[in-house]
């Protein structure tokens, strides 16, 4: 079977280490480079073409929401995880608007963050939970009232099919084939469901699953972190 391949850009060399040996526990995935910077990511992406990236937003030469930006522009299906400290609704929403699909904090499990890697890996989206807690405090603190936690009646089963898929970065083609239908139809069932829900980009869409439970967002503890692999674990959680 095919590795998954794995790049990996922080500008901590221990928290690397750390990371890279979790990585490495699991027979299926591997390490095909680390970048210290920004810049080395982007650079690196390209050369290497990863099957995901596990980006830090805090980076040297060249943050990493633009370093997702420049890599999303040049490869819009390329998978990328968070993997950082930043609290930021508005870094978050940076994030979402440039294509980025998965985000985990690192003070976080370990086992979180396979579990993260698992989904993408998958095709799915993947939140901490903290980031639902986040982006309900930011959206509250700019309507002033308490978000509709439910999903609305209104949304067909259908629509919500929809919502999830463009979620998790998928094009009107691909949203298309998976729901068995043509392109035009998959358009309109999606500007029916931003008129249904009165938003108005593809990141205010995310926003809404991720409040709403739509898209995976990680419990706090997931069982996939054998006792065998303590040696691994420990070293993620050192650095935090």
């Amino acid at each position: 079977m095919k590795a998954f391949r794995i790049l990996l850009a922080d500008d901590h060399p221990i928290f690397r280490m750390g990371v890279c040996s979790l990585i490495r526990s699991h027979q299926e995935w591997e390490i095909c480079g680390e970048a210290a910077d920004g810049r080395e990511a982007v650079t690196k992406c390209a050369q290497l073409r990863p099957d995901i990236v596990i980006l830090e937003i805090c980076l040297p030469k060249l943050n990493g929401v633009d370093a997702a930006r420049h890599i999303l522009k040049r490869n819009p299906k390329q998978k990328i995880l968070v993997l950082t400290n930043v609290e930021s609704e508005q870094v978050v929403r940076d994030c979402l608007q440039a294509g980025v699909r998965g985000w985990v904090y690192k003070s976080d499990r370990a086992d979180e963050l396979k579990a993260a890697i698992v989904e993408m890996q998958l095709g799915n989206s993947t939140f901490s939970s903290r980031i639902s807690n986040l982006i309900l405090a930011g959206y509250q603190n700019s309507h002033g009232t308490q978000p509709e936690l439910g999903i609305p009646a209104r949304l067909s089963p259908r629509e919500r099919q929809v919502v999830q898929l463009v979620s998790e970065g998928k094009t009107s083609k691909e949203i298309a084939m998976l729901l068995g239908v043509g392109v035009k139809t998959a358009e309109t069932h999606r500007s029916n469901v931003m008129i249904k829900l009165n938003l108005h980009s593809a990141v205010d869409l995310v926003m809404y699953a991720i409040r709403n439970g739509i898209v995976q967002v990680q419990p706090s503890a997931i069982e996939l972190v054998s006792s065998e692999q303590a040696g691994p674990e420990m070293a993620f959680q050192a650095h935090n």
